[in-house]
């Protein structure tokens, strides 16, 4: 019993001794150099746990270290504000890296505080005067904040600094396209495409931009050169039909679409939808009989034919259009009902325009009906 109880105490008094010592360690762990070291590994919850477990009663708690690796936890948590107000905390305290100034600029450019994105990096010096996307920042605050002058400038700075670098070229012709400076910008983009290896994207982004400022004629020369470089491009041929719908060629852009349908069946109604608007209502109607799409088929199928007034083969339509379940359609409805009346079934042609609510298709339908009774009464005239 004896050596028992001489056990108990000795197990007792080593747990004691082991308790005070790991109560001594834990006290003489530096949890902000263990932040530290968390964040380098990209550890982000360890690296909280331990600012978690920072005393800041301590005489010689930093105070800067301690906002510093805040922010930069935040900046991985994608905490933006939490990190501009830590970053913020942390120069109060004295003067920061650099690199803390970019940091707190890209959390102030993310939240479009970009003012303070622009004085962040004015305070970081001539440490960043070799990091291209700092102009980049800069130019895109300056532009936000509509001071277009000191965007331009800073894309042309950038431009000296960084002679091999396309982007800053690329970035200030989108600044003058914007600016509705279609001349100066398609000049300057000439000359880009002419001196640098400019691919598809770069021909499609130009003239889209032109296309979207207005300006169809300079989107059209630049997409016309690009579908001749770049023949088989399909985005480019989008972007040149597309411009050409804009314009209102509807030939033109039918004749791209309808090239880029023989390998993409889904284009096909949008080929023949073009057709039509440009007057080939036949061959309209042609490249609708190879769509796959049934629904997609027979809705356009329906208005081909009663545009081109073949009312009997647009009334047959009738059962294909129940099977398909397109009838709920009131588009639908009153292209058949007109189809069925024009064919004199006044019957079921009634039957759809019961079925109508839409306000302007409502109206229609009054006026179909009406007609349909003044037929009803002297058919000779309807004949």
């Amino acid at each position: 019993m004896k050596k028992i109880c001489l056990l108990a105490w000795f197990i007792c008094a080593s747990w004691v001794c082991f308790a005070e010592k790991t109560s001594e360690e834990t006290d003489d762990v530096n949890y902000l150099e263990l932040a530290s070291l968390m964040l380098k590994d990209n550890n982000i919850e360890r690296a909280e746990f331990a600012l978690a477990q920072v005393n800041k009663e301590e005489p010689d708690f930093d105070t800067q270290r301690f906002h510093i690796l805040t922010g930069l936890l935040q900046v991985r948590k994608g905490n933006n504000q939490a990190a501009i107000d830590a970053f913020l905390l942390a120069k109060k305290s004295g003067e920061v890296d650099s690199v803390i100034h970019v940091y707190l600029a890209q959390s102030a450019f993310a939240l479009t505080q970009y003012q303070l994105a622009i004085d962040a990096l004015n305070s970081a010096g001539s440490a960043v005067a070799r990091i291209p996307s700092v102009y980049h920042m800069r130019g895109q605050s300056h532009w936000k904040l509509e001071e277009h002058e000191m965007a331009l400038a800073v894309m042309d700075q950038a431009s000296q600094i960084f002679p091999d670098d396309v982007s800053f070229q690329r970035r200030k012709i989108f600044y003058l396209i914007e600016l509705g400076l279609n001349s100066t910008a398609a000049e300057l983009g000439q000359q880009y495409l002419e001196n640098h290896q400019a691919d598809a994207t770069d021909y499609v982004a130009i003239g889209n931009a032109l296309r979207s400022s207005g300006n169809l004629i300079l989107a059209l020369r630049f997409l016309e050169r690009a579908h001749l470089k770049f023949p088989h491009n399909e985005d480019v041929s989008k972007a040149l039909a597309a411009t050409y719908i804009s314009n209102q060629s509807y030939h033109s852009a039918a004749q791209i679409v309808h090239q880029l349908a023989l390998t993409n069946n889904e284009l096909l109604g949008e080929a023949a939808e073009l057709y039509r608007r440009a007057g080939q209502k036949h061959l309209a109607l042609s490249l609708n009989s190879l769509i796959e799409n049934q629904k997609q088929k027979l809705q356009q199928r329906l208005g081909l034919l009663i545009e081109l007034e073949n009312y009997e083969q647009a009334a047959n339509m009738e059962e294909d259009i129940k099977r398909i379940r397109i009838d709920e359609d009131e588009n639908i409805q009153y292209a058949m009902a007109f189809a069925l009346f024009k064919v004199g079934k006044y019957e079921q042609a009634d039957a759809y325009l019961s079925r109508i609510t839409d306000t302007q298709l409502f109206q229609k339908a009054i006026e179909v009906r009406k007609i349909m009774a003044d037929c009803a009464l002297e058919s000779w005239r309807c004949q």
